[in-house]
């Protein structure tokens, strides 16, 4: 080979082996391989409710027979009004009625009594129930005993029972007067007797009077008025005006109903103010009352 053939070729093997040994003695790095981060599953359990249950709203059911008028379906105030005295003020009358004659014998027996000639003994005998119902002292005189009457047999004038009625039971919208068709708030202390208030304190044991009919609802504010020694006051204002041949006056009786409610003076007041502003539905009263108020 000729000298300057092989010179050159080992210049080019040279040239060769000077390019690749950087690479060729290299230690190759290590293969990384990079993946998405796996995310741990979480498990949620869901919070375990109590089942819902709902409230089941029990319905009063009425303690009497009597189909009373929706009045809380009455929107128009004047109507509400009337419809409502209307209802109420046949039962006022009759017993104002019933206590105007019963009344008028007992004086009759006052006179003959006072005038020395006594009673009879038919009299006396149908004395014994007027005293034994106004639980009047059966160790007193005949005549003290009609005195202690005449304080008690007397009418109450139709507005006032009214306006008290229309008070103490929301225009008859009130529990109490559609369960126990007691308008008058009136209370009685045997268990069962009537309905138990829902703010009763605890301990106490009266409940809300419930009554049969209107009538006897009636009866039973006359009876608590004309007998219960917290009406003494009212009873003498009655009796002071009897004496002066004065009109039964609603607006002055009613300042002796201060025990009534707990509210006293301001129960008073609304009283007065119920009568002033409701004079137009009192012109259908009976002629008995009327002369009364």
């Amino acid at each position: 080979m000729k000298p300057n053939l092989f010179l050159r070729l080992v210049l080019s093997t040279a040239l060769v082996v000077a390019v690749l040994a950087p690479f060729t003695f290299l230690a190759p790095k290590p293969l990384i391989v990079v993946s998405a981060p796996v995310k741990a599953e979480v498990v949620v359990e869901a919070e375990v409710l109590p089942p819902v249950v709902e409230e089941v709203k029990v319905v009063e059911q009425p303690l009497h027979q009597v189909e009373l008028p929706d009045f809380a379906a009455i929107y128009d105030i004047p109507t509400k009004k009337r419809m409502f005295f209307e209802y109420i003020r046949p039962a006022v009358d009759a017993k104002n009625t019933e206590l105007a004659q019963q009344r008028a014998q007992l004086e009759f027996w006052h006179e003959q009594v006072s005038l020395g000639l006594g009673l009879t003994e038919a009299e006396q005998i149908s004395l014994q129930p007027f005293i034994k119902a106004y639980r009047i002292n059966q160790n007193s005189s005949t005549l003290q005993q009609l005195n202690d009457l005449l304080m008690r047999v007397d009418i109450i004038p139709t507005s006032l029972v009214l306006v008290q009625a229309a008070n103490e039971s929301a225009w008859g919208t009130s529990r109490f007067a559609k369960i126990g068709l007691n308008f008058f708030g009136i209370w009685c202390y045997r268990q069962g007797c009537g309905m138990v208030p829902g703010g009763r304190n605890t301990g106490a044991k009266h409940e809300v009077a419930a009554f049969q009919s209107v009538d006897s609802a009636v009866a039973g504010y006359f009876n608590n008025i004309n007998k219960h020694n917290a009406y003494h006051v009212f009873r003498t204002i009655r009796s002071e005006l009897r004496a002066q041949d004065q009109p039964l006056s609603a607006e002055i009786l009613a300042t002796g109903l201060l025990p009534y409610s707990e509210r006293g003076a301001h129960y008073v007041l609304d009283i007065t103010n119920m009568l002033r502003h409701n004079q137009r539905f009192f012109v259908s009263q009976s002629n008995n009352t009327a002369a009364a108020d």
